[in-house]
């Protein structure tokens, strides 16, 4: 069994690897709950912390979820993230993205406690262990929001406060108001601009970084040879048309370092980031055997010698195509 880790400076043990359940909801191809549930199950099984958000399925992966942790409730650690407005009938304020659409947000206190009612009744659980901000709402202080989520705290309905999508700034300001004890960014072997400033100051706040879409969106997981129609990942940049193909020109000395070692691409890319200070992968898969393989990552030592060559094939800014969060 690989070392446990803990969210923040004194949070729960958990695995060193999250499960990511947007995936369950079909946004990267058909899923089935049955099939979902026994991947959740293969991830409770392993200790790994379970990552939702209200706006998965327009509710329905928290409810899942709450299938999944059923009867074992003390053995899952639940996150969820509420400010995306999937709902009709509810103000928002739009966040333009850099895949051209924008993302209805909403991080008022009224709609943070609204949301947070909801998530524990779809979860079938009296507390969150980890709840996040999705998105800073571009019409508030971020301030506001998070003292929100902190009376939450207070209330014995969450444990521990996190935030997504924002930049260091907003973390520090947060963090005056209530320790933030985790942030979710995308970071990957393609994507590591956020070593620049966000992932240090999460370190001097003695948060955890939790790196969503590690694999490139399923880019190295070596199974992307053509994306199908209306799966959601056709809206990055970086797997459309000739961005596809000279990305994997890109990549693939990694492919050829992942078959020196023998182990696969995705289990290599999981492997860096677990060898970075701080921070907590979060790979989501439809499939239970992809999480015993995904798992299979954190028995991997690179030494300094493989580290130093990966950073040589995948330095900052080698992938070819837009970000979610410019």
């Amino acid at each position: 069994m690989p070392q446990m880790t803990s969210i923040g400076q004194s949070g729960p043990q958990v695995h060193p690897l999250g499960y990511g359940g947007m995936g369950l909801e079909g946004y990267y191809g058909k899923s089935d709950d049955e099939e979902g549930l026994q991947a959740l199950g293969q991830a409770i099984d392993l200790g790994m912390m379970i990552d939702s958000a209200d706006a998965y399925g327009n509710g329905h992966n928290e409810s899942l979820i709450g299938r999944a942790i059923k009867g074992r409730r003390d053995e899952a650690l639940v996150a969820t993230k509420f400010g995306i407005v999937f709902e009709k009938g509810h103000d928002y304020s739009k966040l333009p993205t850099g895949w051209k659409f924008d993302v209805r947000i909403n991080g008022t206190p009224e709609y943070a406690q609204r949301c947070l009612d909801l998530s524990l009744d779809r979860l079938g659980v009296d507390h969150l262990d980890l709840w996040y901000l999705h998105y800073p709402d571009p019409s508030i202080p971020i301030e506001e929001s998070v003292g929100a989520m902190a009376s939450a705290v207070e209330a014995g309905k969450v444990r521990q406060l996190g935030l997504s999508n924002v930049t260091a700034d907003e973390l520090r300001r947060a963090h005056a108001v209530h320790p933030i004890a985790a942030v979710q960014f995308e970071y990957s072997l393609w994507r590591r601009e956020v070593e620049a400033e966000l992932l240090p100051c999460v370190r001097e706040l003695g948060a955890t970084l939790v790196a969503w879409s590690p694999l490139g969106s399923g880019f190295f997981s070596g199974t992307l040879d053509q994306i199908p129609e209306r799966d959601f990942r056709l809206n990055n940049p970086r797997l459309r048309g000739e961005n596809l193909s000279t990305n994997r020109d890109r990549f693939a000395p990694l492919t050829e370092l992942a078959a020196e070692l023998d182990v696969t691409t995705a289990q290599l890319a999981l492997a860096w980031l677990l060898h970075q200070d701080s921070v907590l992968p979060i790979p989501g898969t439809r499939y239970p055997k992809r999480v015993l393989e995904n798992a299979g990552a954190a028995e991997l030592r690179l030494d300094d010698a493989t580290l130093s060559r990966i950073d040589e094939l995948a330095p900052t800014g080698l992938a070819e195509g837009g970000t979610l969060i410019p």
